[in-house]
């Protein structure tokens, strides 16, 4: 009886067939090694499907021992692998992360189809290593292979930096004259290929002719006009995508949070946070963060700090998100605090962006010794993170915040780098504050050499000026600015109020309730006088009378925004105000008078920082 059983499997085509469901099987049902172990009896009677189901397991767990063992029985055994394998062994190696061996098993193949080309160029871009791939893709083309949709898709994500972006525009070039170009694959590539290079419109035009689109194609539009800082568009294109019935996943709500962190807008935040916990959706880190950092740039820590603390799980990009909210907010003892527990109880290293996180924090929260102590003990540890200009550029704002203008001019002479524009407009800004008008003059020409056309360094200059009534400088100034083109951004100021963005210009008289606003404005202008508000005339950089100063003063875009504010949000809820340079001294003093006299919480985002006021007393200090 054995002797028949042994008998019927070995007849030619039995023997194949049981070969082929042994090593099935014990891919499918054993451990890996024991399908290794039946590759090694069947010897010759090893055929392709059975390298196949080999390779495939191979390459889910990521054995490269396994995966190396079938390439040698291969070579062992004579058989020549057909393209297809030789395919498989490529996409193997690259996924163990072996880049030298594909590359080995690609150059060796005696005949290549499109999927070993796009298999090779994709390793090349997973890796980094865009001009490889690109090089790749122009052999692809002059051996006579034609690219597919997935090759057109890969090698678009390789066309990153300047140089990129006309490799990018060549490759689209060509998709235009092949059957891809509305493939949602290669569109949603090539959208996301002139989002990235700030190209908003081209890749919003590439979006709109496309046929169907999918939650990647939609996401990439989102993300693109986010990613450029134009919240406004991209909350406005979601919002109608929902409409058609988007499906969104993760990675969008992501993009609409951060657009939503750039509005501050806290209540359409909130309705986007409950709307993912009702969508079931997975809580992905990169969401969670999106979270911590869109609630502390809408002021709320409280909310930012409960989303932190559920985390099943941090990265340094969610402790950095959370760090940078408190420092934002000059709270700069809990940014301490939380640095110290991010050091003892978890196992995420401090980057860069930590460091300075911290010590930024430290600087906003008035902690100068503190700041100081840091710096040099970062100094004597380094913790293989490189002390970067950043960092000094902290310290020089924590002297200048120490009234310490002297030796932080001297510090930034010792730098072992070359100061750029942000050191010296950190010194000129604590000059502003402190009234010292000769280091100012140093900073203000130094800043001038190396950005001759931001005009926001001749308004702090400006300013130091006028502090002491030099007027005749500021009319140099301005002229210089005349002469070189430069155009001061026109302030503005936003508040949300009923799911609608209210924007207010300075003297802005395009608002529909202007009239109400500008009264509302006097109102509370004469009723904190009385309470001890004195107009900051120095705030305004034109010689004319104090009459006049005066009425320029109650035009400013964040006292519309505040006055707005206060007739519309309800006197239970905190008036939340963004703007888009930093806060002149006067509207500061404005809205701490407000806040005091009223007794409103005030939060105002500027361009360097947030100011909570509650009860007249802001958290920056006065200092920002």
């Amino acid at each position: 009886m054995l002797r028949k059983i042994t008998q019927h499997l070995n007849h030619p085509t039995n023997r194949l067939f049981t070969t082929h469901q042994l090593i099935k099987t014990s891919c499918s049902n054993t451990p890996l090694n024991h399908a290794l172990q039946e590759m090694s009896v069947q010897g010759l009677g090893m055929q392709f499907k059975d390298y196949d189901s080999l390779l495939n397991e191979c390459v889910n767990q990521k054995s490269l021992i396994g995966g190396q063992r079938v390439q040698a029985h291969m070579i062992k055994t004579h058989y020549l692998p057909p393209v297809y394998l030789r395919t498989r062994l490529i996409v193997f190696y690259l996924k163990c992360e072996v880049l030298r061996d594909a590359r080995m098993v690609f150059d060796e193949m005696p005949e290549r189809n499109v999927v070993s080309w796009t298999a090779m160029i994709s390793g090349y871009t997973k890796s980094g290593l865009y001009s490889d791939a690109l090089t790749l893709f122009v052999q692809m083309l002059r051996s006579g292979t034609y690219p597919n949709e997935f090759a057109f898709a890969t090698v678009l994500t390789s066309c990153v930096g300047a140089s990129g972006f006309e490799h990018g525009r060549q490759i689209h070039s060509l998709i235009i004259k092949s059957p891809f170009e509305f493939h949602i694959f290669v569109g949603s590539s090539l959208l996301d290929l002139y989002a990235k290079a700030g190209r908003i419109h081209e890749a919003h035009t590439v979006f709109e002719a496309l046929p169907e689109r999918d939650v990647v194609s939609c996401t990439a539009i989102i993300s693109g006009y986010a990613q450029l800082g134009l919240d406004k568009e991209a909350l406005e294109l979601f919002c109608a995508l929902q409409k058609e019935g988007m499906p969104s996943n993760y990675v969008t709500y992501a993009s609409v949070i951060t657009a939503l962190s750039g509005l501050a807008a806290f209540e359409y935040g909130r309705q986007m946070h409950a709307h993912v916990l009702r969508s079931e959706l997975s809580f992905y880190i990169v969401l969670q963060n999106s979270l911590i950092d869109m609630y502390s740039k809408c002021g709320n820590l409280a909310y930012a700090r409960k989303v932190f603390e559920i985390m099943p799980e941090r990265t340094v990009i969610s402790w950095n998100a959370m760090l940078s909210g408190y420092s934002k907010h000059g709270i700069g003892k809990t940014v301490v605090d939380l640095y110290n527990r991010m050091n003892t109880e978890d196992k995420v290293n401090p980057d860069s962006t930590t460091l300075l996180t911290v010590l930024s924090g430290c600087s906003h929260g008035g902690m100068e010794d503190i700041g100081l102590k840091f710096f040099d003990e970062m100094k004597g540890r380094r913790n293989g993170v490189d002390l970067s200009i950043e960092l000094y550029g902290c310290v020089v704002d924590l002297l200048g915040r120490a009234g310490q203008l002297e030796r932080a001019l001297q510090f930034v002479k010792e730098m072992p780098f070359e100061p750029n524009a942000a050191i010296w407009g950190s010194l000129l800004g604590a000059c502003r504050v402190h009234k010292n008008v000769e280091i100012g003059k140093i900073a203000g020409r130094k800043i001038l050499e190396i950005e001759p056309l931001n005009a926001g360094n001749y308004v702090i200059l400006c300013n130091l000026y006028a502090c002491e009534g030099n007027w005749d400088e500021v009319r140099k100034l301005r002229e210089l600015m005349k002469d070189k083109a430069v155009m001061k951004e026109p302030g503005k100021s936003w508040i949300e109020c009923d799911h609608t963005m209210h924007t207010f210009y300075a003297s802005d008289r395009s608002h529909p309730r202007k009239e109400e606003v500008f009264l509302k404005v006097r109102e509370l202008s004469d009723r904190i006088k009385t309470a001890g508000y004195c107009p900051d005339l120095s705030s305004v950089l034109y010689d004319v009378d104090e009459e006049q100063k005066e009425r320029m003063l109650l035009g400013h875009s964040e006292k519309l925004a505040l006055a707005f504010g206060m007739i519309n949000v309800s006197e239970t809820k905190p008036i939340r105000i963004m703007k888009n340079l930093r806060i002149c001294v006067d509207c500061h003093n404005f809205a701490k008078f407000v806040s005091g006299v009223y007794g409103r919480e005030v939060f105002v985002r500027d361009k360097s920082r947030f100011h909570h006021i509650v009860n007249g007393v802001c958290l920056c200090g006065d200092y920002w």
